[in-house]
């Protein structure tokens, strides 16, 4: 009977393990009408992807970012999330950087066919690539998933973005950011991103 005895003894060990890691997360969790928050630097664009990621895992979600030169440490990209009471561990993140508009386009465009979709741009002057275009783009993976495409212009003029703004509204794009900086894509520009739902 010992054997038995003990088979039953570890059986019960699990079990208690394996339940009490989700009460324990519970409890971790804000209390109502409170909000709990990470914020984000790194001056390595593969790092925050990762790190924002595992705090999505924690119930956070993204909520603003920014790039420049901070009293952290140097030049960098600090990204804000939060979570709520209740949140869960539905989001997660594509981080995008590049010093070319065709290679950004191609990039937002490939994780828009995945579903995800975009949250926020600025520029960053990184240690690897020089003068970059940083994009956030999420997924909320318990909704339906939908596929977008996306445009990128880059300019000096107003004028010229006016009238691609305008070209790219008459083909279904709208625009959901804009960043003014000193990028690889041209100099001082404004780069406008824009969105439309995929067709495909």
């Amino acid at each position: 009977m010992r054997p038995v005895i003990c088979l039953l003894c570890v059986a019960g060990l699990a079990y208690t393990t394996a339940h009490a890691v989700p009460e324990a997360a519970a409890a971790s969790q804000p209390a109502e009408g409170t909000y709990e928050y990470r914020v984000l630097a790194t001056t390595r664009t593969s790092s925050m992807e990762k790190e924002m990621n595992d705090a999505a895992e924690a119930g956070y979600r993204f909520k603003g970012v920014m790039g420049g030169e901070t009293a952290f440490g140097g030049s960098e990209v600090v990204a804000v999330m939060m979570r709520g009471a209740g949140g869960a561990g539905r989001y997660s993140y594509r981080l995008l950087a590049a010093n070319q508009t065709s290679t950004m386009q191609k990039e937002m465009t490939e994780a828009g066919a995945e579903g995800y979709d975009y949250r926020g741009q600025t520029v960053f002057s990184s240690l690897f690539g020089g003068d970059e275009v940083v994009v956030i783009m999420e997924r909320d993976d318990d909704a339906p998933r939908v596929e977008f495409e996306y445009l990128l212009l880059a300019t000096s003029q107003t004028s010229t973005l006016e009238r691609e703004l305008s070209d790219a509204g008459q083909r279904g794009s709208e625009m959901v950011g804009v960043s003014v900086g000193e990028t690889a894509f041209g100099g001082e520009e404004v780069v406008v991103i824009t969105r439309r739902v995929s067709t495909r």
